[in-house]
């Protein structure tokens, strides 16, 4: 798939075990940060895999990739992101996992993102159905957390598609 040119074999292939072992689970997941820019053909570089659960799912994924996990799932938070956060590290990529992920407004509360049902599209990937943020909730989220350069993107890609599209890549 030229689309996913900038993103490499290795990710790749720990995105397929990903889907492998959550297949068929209880866990709600989704792909999210650059891996899901790129597999819809931006131009970024993929450094890490970041994937949006909830937090039953966060703790969830910690259990089903148990050898694998670098930082326990705990409720951490920055300035800007609250979530219940892990990491793995599969064939030597950082697998950044984020439940119930809650961001700072501009008056320093805290509030939901929405749903992640609500905002969960699909993409190919060599045969499998990626689930994905919606690259309309990827841009809100971009927006809010101050990041122009990876907005300008999403946005110039939405641009290009006519508004929100679903299940799109």
């Amino acid at each position: 798939m030229a689309r996913q040119m900038n993103i490499g074999r290795r990710h790749l292939g720990v995105l397929r075990r990903l889907h492998k072992r959550l297949e068929g689970t209880d866990v709600r997941w989704a792909i999210t940060g650059s891996l899901h820019l790129a597999l819809r053909g931006l131009p970024v570089e993929v450094n890490d895999i970041d994937v949006r659960t909830d937090e039953a799912g966060a703790y969830e994924m910690q259990r089903l990739f148990r050898p694998y996990v670098t930082r326990p799932v705990a409720l951490r938070c920055d300035e800007a992101i609250r979530s219940h956060y892990g990491q793995l590290l599969i064939d030597g990529i950082k697998v950044d996992v984020m439940g119930d992920v809650e961001l700072r407004d501009e008056q320093g509360n805290w509030q939901a993102t929405p749903e992640l049902a609500s905002e969960t599209e699909s993409v190919d990937v060599g045969g499998l159905r990626i689930p994905v943020r919606s690259m309309g909730s990827e841009y809100q989220a971009y927006e809010r957390l101050g990041r122009v350069e990876k907005a300008r993107l999403v946005r110039a890609w939405l641009e290009r598609q006519g508004g929100e599209q679903s299940s799109a890549a």
